[in-house]
């Protein structure tokens, strides 16, 4: 991809957020997502379909994205996970953790956050969101807590 003659593409249709458009939510898709405007939500690819996101130009995403394949050259503040291929090209910047399965980084790229190689496996679970509960840098469950009160247990002053 970086440095191919190439364009980057998956089977299914193509949906572009413009320079001037504003989407606010998180966007749930997929085939291609180019987003030339701002994102302020999450991008999360639908489980099981292929998916690529391309943040272009002066594009930005202000939430989390959860795409396997991700192309940056604009600007992400949010974390990033990528349970295919990340392209991170020499106008990116991401402010937000990276987790991938394969990074492309070129020459003048940004990240101020953490880079974190993940299993395939884990990488899918965490793109699909399924693997929210689990803690980042241990692939362990996080335990769960329950926090409701009942009141033979509860002093109140």
């Amino acid at each position: 991809m970086l440095g191919s003659k190439k364009s980057a593409s998956v089977s299914g249709g193509t949906t572009l957020i413009s320079h001037d458009t504003v989407v606010m939510g998180d966007l749930h898709f997929c085939g291609n997502l180019d987003v030339e405007g701002l994102v302020q939500g999450n991008v999360i690819a639908q489980s099981g379909k292929e998916a690529l996101l391309r943040v272009v130009g002066k594009g930005r995403v202000e939430g989390d994205i959860r795409v396997p394949c991700v192309i940056v050259n604009g600007e992400v503040k949010g974390n990033v996970y990528s349970s295919k291929h990340l392209e991170l090209a020499s106008k990116s910047r991401v402010q937000g953790n990276v987790f991938y399965t394969l990074v492309e980084m070129a020459a003048g790229a940004e990240v101020n956050g953490s880079l974190t190689h993940m299993a395939e496996a884990d990488a899918i679970a965490e793109t699909t969101g399924l693997g929210a509960e689990k803690s980042a840098t241990s692939g362990k469950s996080l335990p769960i807590m329950d926090l409701t009160a009942k009141d033979s247990e509860t002093k109140v002053d």
